[in-house]
C-alpha cells in the first residue's frame, strides 16, 4: 500500500523542488567556509584594521536591503529564475573578489556586492519554492529548506575547521574559490530549473476573499511597492518579522555570545557548545517538528515560536547568574535548544502565510518586503546590542527582548481573524499521493 504524503517523516516534494533545496544546501556550505572567517582574514592575513573590517561585514547587510526589494520587483517583472540566477553570479563575483582584497574600501565593495547578489535571489528562492508545491505543501517545503540550510552551514563551518590555517593565505584563497563555485553551481541548477513559476490552484489566505481587492492592490506584475505595502496584513506580518529578528535572530551572533562570556562566565569552547547545541536541535528536529504541527494553525506556531525566543532569553539571563561552571553551560545550552525550537516553528509558519497572501503577478514583491524585513533586523538587532551590552545593561537588554517577543507572540495569535481556515493550516494533512502525483506532472511540463 502506498504511503500517503503526511505519513512519512520526510515530505513527498516535486523533484525540482528537492532540486532548488539541494542547490540552496550546497551554497550554504560555501557560505560556512567563509562567512565565519571573514573578519579574521581581514585582519589576519591582509592587514585590515578591526574597526574598518567590521564596516565591510556591515556592508553585506546594507546591500542586503537594496538587493531584497530590486529581486522581489525582478521576480515579478521576468519571473524568478534568471533573477535568482544572477544574484548568484553576482554573489560568486564578490566572493571571488574577497581573494585579492587589500584595504577596507576594496573589502567593502565586494562585500557589499557579495550582500547584493544574495539579497536579490532570496525572494527568488522562496518564489521558486512556494509555486513548486501545492499551497497545502508550503509548510513542509520551507520547514525542510531550514533544516538544509543549516546541515550546509554547519557542513561549512565543519569543513573549514580542517581547511584553514591563520599563517597561509593559500588556504583562504582555497575557501573563496570553493564558495564562489557553489554560487555558480546553483546558479547553473537554478537556471535549469523546470516549471512555469506560477501556483498550483489552491485556497485564498483571506477571510473575506473580497478583502484583497479592496486592501491589497496588487498592482500587477510591472507594479512597484507602493500597492504591496497598502496590504494591511502583509505589514502586519512584515513589522512582526522584523521585530523577531531584531529581538531574536539579531541577538544570536551580536549580544548573546558577548554576554555569555562576559556576564556568564564561559569561555570560547563552552559558548561553541551552545551553538552547537542549537544548531543540532534545527537539524535534528526541524521535521520533526514539522510532522507534530501538521494540521495546526500557521499563525499558532508563529506565536510559539516568539515565546520560545522570548524564553531562550529569559533562561539566558538565568543562567548568567550562576557564575560559569558546568550548570551554567548546560543552561546556556538549554536556552540555544529554547531558541532552535522556535526557529523550527517559524519555518514552516511564516513563510507560507506570505505566499498564500499573494498572487502569481505579486508573488516576488511579497517575499521581497518579507526579505527586507528579515534584514533589516539583522542590522538593527547588533546596533541595539552593541549599545546595551556595551554600558554593562546587557541582562535588563535580554529582559526587554523577552517581553518584546512575548508581545509579538501576542500579536500573532490575532492574526488567526484575517486568515481563511484553510490558509491557516500547516502541511498537507489531507492531501494524498494522487495529489503528490499531480505536482510532478503539472510542474516538471
Amino acid at each position: 500500500m502506498e504511503r500517503t504524503p503526511s505519513q512519512g517523516l520526510l515530505p513527498r516534494l516535486p523533484g525540482h523542488a528537492w532540486l532548488i533545496l539541494c542547490g540552496d544546501a550546497v551554497s550554504a556550505v560555501g557560505a560556512g567556509l567563509t562567512l565565519p572567517f571573514l573578519l579574521v582574514y581581514l585582519h589576519d592575513v591582509r592587514g585590515v584594521e578591526l574597526g574598518p573590517a567590521g564596516l565591510v561585514l556591515s556592508a553585506i547587510a546594507i546591500a542586503g536591503l537594496a538587493g531584497a526589494p530590486v529581486g522581489g520587483l525582478l521576480a515579478d517583472l521576468l519571473g524568478p529564475r534568471r533573477p535568482a540566477a544572477a544574484g548568484l553570479v553576482l554573489a560568486a563575483a564578490g566572493t571571488a573578489g574577497m581573494i585579492g582584497v587589500r584595504s577596507a574600501w576594496e573589502g567593502a565593495l565586494w562585500a557589499a556586492l557579495y550582500g547584493f547578489g544574495v539579497a536579490l535571489a532570496e525572494p527568488c528562492f522562496q518564489s521558486l519554492l512556494s509555486t513548486s508545491v501545492r499551497p497545502a505543501r508550503r509548510s513542509q517545503v520551507f520547514a525542510v529548506r531550514h533544516a538544509l540550510l543549516n546541515v550546509g552551514l554547519s557542513a561549512g563551518s565543519l569543513l573549514a575547521a580542517f581547511l584553514v590555517d591563520l599563517s597561509s593565505a593559500r588556504t583562504f584563497v582555497t575557501i573563496y574559490v570553493v564558495d564562489a563555485g557553489t554560487f555558480l553551481t546553483f546558479a547553473v541548477l537554478i537556471a535549469g530549473t523546470p516549471g512555469r513559476g506560477r501556483a498550483a490552484p489552491g485556497h485564498g489566505a483571506r477571510q473575506d476573499r473580497g478583502a484583497r481587492a479592496r486592501d491589497s492592490p496588487t498592482g500587477g506584475a510591472g507594479g512597484g511597492y507602493r500597492a504591496i505595502l497598502a496590504d494591511r496584513l502583509l505589514l502586519r506580518i512584515c513589522v512582526s518579522v522584523a521585530v523577531v529578528f531584531v529581538c531574536g535572530y539579531g541577538q544570536y551572533y551580536s549580544a548573546y555570545p558577548v554576554f555569555a562570556i562576559r556576564s556568564g562566565g564561559l569561555d570560547a569552547a563552552a559558548l561553541q557548545l551552545t551553538f552547537l547545541a542549537n544548531t543540532c536541535t534545527v537539524v535534528l528536529t526541524q521535521l520533526f517538528v514539522l510532522r507534530l504541527v501538521t494540521g495546526r494553525r500557521r499563525t499558532r506556531a508563529f506565536a510559539l515560536s516568539a515565546a520560545l525566543m522570548a524564553l531562550a532569553w529569559l533562561t539566558v539571563v538565568g543562567a548568567a547568574h550562576l557564575g560559569g561552571g558546568p550548570a551554567a553551560v548546560a543552561m546556556f545550552m538549554t536556552a540555544m535548544v529554547l531558541f532552535a525550537a522556535g526557529e523550527t516553528l517559524m519555518a514552516p509558519s511564516v513563510p507560507a502565510i506570505v505566499n498564500d497572501l499573494a498572487s502569481d503577478d505579486n508573488r516576488g514583491r511579497y517575499n521581497g518586503a518579507y526579505s527586507f524585513a528579515q534584514t533589516l533586523g539583522y542590522i538593527v538587532g547588533p546596533a541595539v546590542a552593541g549599545a546595551m551590552v556595551g554600558s554593562g545593561r546587557g541582562a535588563l537588554l535580554f529582559l526587554v527582548l523577552a517581553l518584546t517577543l512575548g508581545l509579538v507572540a501576542l500579536q500573532a495569535t490575532r492574526l488567526d481573524r484575517l486568515l481563511a481556515p484553510a490558509a491557516n493550516v500547516i502541511g498537507a494533512g489531507q492531501a494524498d499521493a494522487a495529489d503528490t502525483d499531480a505536482e510532478h506532472a503539472g510542474h516538471g511540463a
